[in-house]
C-alpha cells in the first residue's frame, strides 16, 4: 500500500449552488448548498440550522448508523443519508467541497444522485493550486460479515472501479451486478440510479414513522408479497395517491426504470459515496458482493486506518545527495537560530503545502555531554523543536521578506515517540500544511523519520510576526 501524490491537481467548484427538496426519513423542508472548499480540506457538512453552524467532517469514524443509509455524528449533531451526496462529489472528480444543510439530512430529489450532480455541474467544477494524494493498493484487502454473508475485496488496478453484485433471494428482483470501469462514466452510467425498497420494508417503514418525505418518484418499490387491500389504502393514504398499481415487472405504480440493472447500479453508488468517508481517492479495484451501508462503512473505516498508518509510517524518499533547495547558510538567513540550537542542516523539498528538511546528528552535539551520557539519545522535545524550525521555512517562505519575521511557536498537540534517535542516524522531517495559512498562522502535521522508520510526530501550530 502507499499514498501517492500524483500530478492531478485537486478541484473543487467554483461558485456556490443550492437545492431545495424534503428529507426521505424526516420528511422536512431542506435547502442543501454546495460551496467552494480549500485545497486538502476534503468534504464537510455545515449545519447552518444550528447555533454555531457546526461543521462535520466526511469521516468513516463519525458514522454511528447505517440502518436506513449512512449516518454520521459529532459531538451530538447529525447528518443522515449523506451517501448520495458524496457520490455525486467523488463521481464528478471533486475533491474538497463544503455542504452546508439547514436541516439534518439531504433533499432525497429522485432517490439518486442525479440532481446533486447537476447542480455541481452548474458550480463549475475547477483545478486547485494542489496536487491530489491516492492511495494505492498493492495488496488485496477484504472485509467480510459473517452473519449475513456480505463481502467486500479491494485489489490492485490502474483506475478506481468497482464492481457489486446483488442477491436478495426474491424472484421480483433477482440476482443483478453493476460495473464502473472509469470514475468519468459515473454520470452517465450510475448517478440517476434510484434507491430502492422492498414492500415488506416499506410497510415496517411506514408502521414506525418512517420514510415521511417519501413518495412514488424518488424510491423503486419492489413487490414481494401478495398485497391486500388494507395495504393498498394504506399506501394510497401515505403517498398521497388515488391509485396504486403494481406492473408486471412487480414495481409498485406507474415508475420506470431507467436501467434493468438499476437496484444493483444504485448499490454501486451507495459503495462509492460511503468509501469517500476514508477522504483519500483510491487505486484499486472494488468488488462488493451483497454490498449495504454497514458493511460498506465498516469497510471504510478499516480502510481509514491502513491509510492513516500508511501516513504515518511512510518515509519520504529523499536523495541526501541531490543539491539542497536551501543549505545551512540560506536557512540562517531565514532563521534567527544558530548553533548549537540551529537543528536543521539542509531544505531538501519546498512547496505551499509541505516542507522536507535534513539533521544530520552526530556524536558533537552538545546535548549528548548531559542527556544520558553513558548512552546517548537525542532529546524528544529537540526532535519537535526541530520539526517546528522546518516548518518555520515553509510558513516564512509565504512572505517576500522572511528576514523581517520571527516564527513563534502556538501549540503543539498529539506528541508522540516511537524509537530513540543516537548518533550517527539521519533525521528527516516532514510537515504538511493541516490548513491554509491564515494570518500567517501556519497548522502543520510534523513527522520525523530515521533508519526508514517513524521516530517522531506532532501537531504544530506556529505563527510569524512582522518585527521590522
Amino acid at each position: 500500500m502507499a499514498i501517492v501524490k500524483t500530478e492531478q491537481n485537486q478541484k473543487t467548484i467554483e461558485t456556490e449552488v443550492s437545492l431545495q427538496g424534503v428529507g426521505l426519513h424526516t420528511g422536512k423542508d431542506v435547502t442543501i448548498t454546495f460551496k467552494p472548499a480549500p485545497a486538502n480540506s476534503g468534504f464537510s457538512f455545515k449545519r447552518v440550522d444550528l447555533e454555531g453552524e457546526p461543521n462535520i467532517e466526511a469521516d468513516a469514524n463519525y458514522v454511528t448508523n447505517t440502518q436506513r443509509g449512512t449516518c454520521l455524528e459529532k459531538n451530538g449533531v447529525t447528518i443522515q443519508t449523506c451517501e448520495h451526496v458524496l457520490a455525486a462529489l467523488v463521481g464528478l472528480d471533486v475533491d474538497n467541497a463544503i455542504i452546508e444543510l439547514n436541516a439534518s439530512e439531504p433533499p432525497i430529489m429522485d432517490g439518486s444522485s442525479k440532481f446533486f450532480v447537476e447542480a455541481l455541474e452548474k458550480g463549475k467544477i475547477v483545478e486547485q493550486d494542489a496536487k491530489r494524494e491516492v492511495f494505492v493498493v498493492h495488496e488485496n484487502v477484504t472485509y467480510l460479515d459473517e452473519e449475513t454473508g456480505s463481502e467486500i475485496i479491494l485489489m490492485p488496478a490502474n483506475e478506481y472501479q468497482i464492481t457489486t453484485m446483488v442477491d436478495f433471494g426474491t424472484k421480483v428482483l433477482g440476482t443483478q451486478n453493476a460495473t464502473l470501469n472509469d470514475i468519468s462514466d459515473f454520470k452517465r452510467d450510475i448517478a440517476d440510479s434510484r434507491t430502492f425498497s422492498f414492500l415488506h420494508e416499506l410497510e415496517t417503514l411506514l408502521e414506525h414513522g418512517l420514510i415521511k418525505g417519501g413518495d412514488l418518484n424518488n424510491a423503486i418499490v419492489y413487490v414481494d408479497k401478495e398485497i391486500s387491500e388494507s395495504t393498498i389504502e394504506k399506501l394510497k393514504v401515505a403517498f398521497n395517491k388515488d391509485n396504486i398499481a403494481v406492473k408486471p415487472n412487480g414495481i409498485l405504480d406507474n415508475l420506470t426504470l431507467h436501467h434493468p440493472n438499476e437496484a444493483a447500479r444504485h448499490k454501486l453508488l451507495d459503495v462509492l459515496g460511503d468509501l469517500a468517508l476514508i477522504g483519500t481517492r483510491i487505486q484499486g479495484k472494488v468488488i462488493a458482493n451483497k454490498p449495504g451501508h454497514y458493511i460498506n462503512t465498516q469497510f471504510a473505516k478499516k480502510l481509514s486506518k491502513i491509510i492513516k498508518n500508511e501516513r504515518r509510517n511512510h518515509v519520504p524518499v529523499v536523495d541526501l545527495h541531490a543539491a539542497p533547495v536551501k543549505d545551512v547558510n540560506q536557512i540562517m538567513e531565514m532563521l534567527p537560530h544558530r548553533p548549537p540550537f540551529l537543528l536543521v542542516d539542509k531544505i531538501m523539498e519546498l512547496s505551499q503545502e509541505h516542507v522536507i528538511g535534513v539533521k544530520c546528528v552526530t556524536m558533537n552535539e552538545p546535548f549528548f555531554v548531559g542527556h544520558f551520557p553513558g548512552a546517548p539519545v537525542m532529546p524528544g522535545v529537540l526532535q519537535i523543536e526541530a520539526m517546528a524550525q522546518t516548518g518555520g521555512i515553509l510558513v516564512l517562505s509565504t512572505v517576500p521578506d522572511p528576514e523581517n519575521y520571527l516564527t513563534y511557536l502556538l501549540k503543539i498537540d498529539n506528541v508522540r515517540y516511537k524509537h530513540q534517535v543516537v548518533p550517527g542516524d539521519t533525521l528527516i522531517f516532514k510537515l504538511d500544511l493541516m490548513t491554509p495559512i491564515r494570518r500567517g498562522i501556519c497548522q502543520m502535521q510534523g513527522r520525523a523519520y530515521a533508519n526508514g522508520r517513524l521516530v517522531s510526530e506532532a501537531e504544530i501550530m506556529a505563527q510569524i510576526v512582522k518585527v521590522k
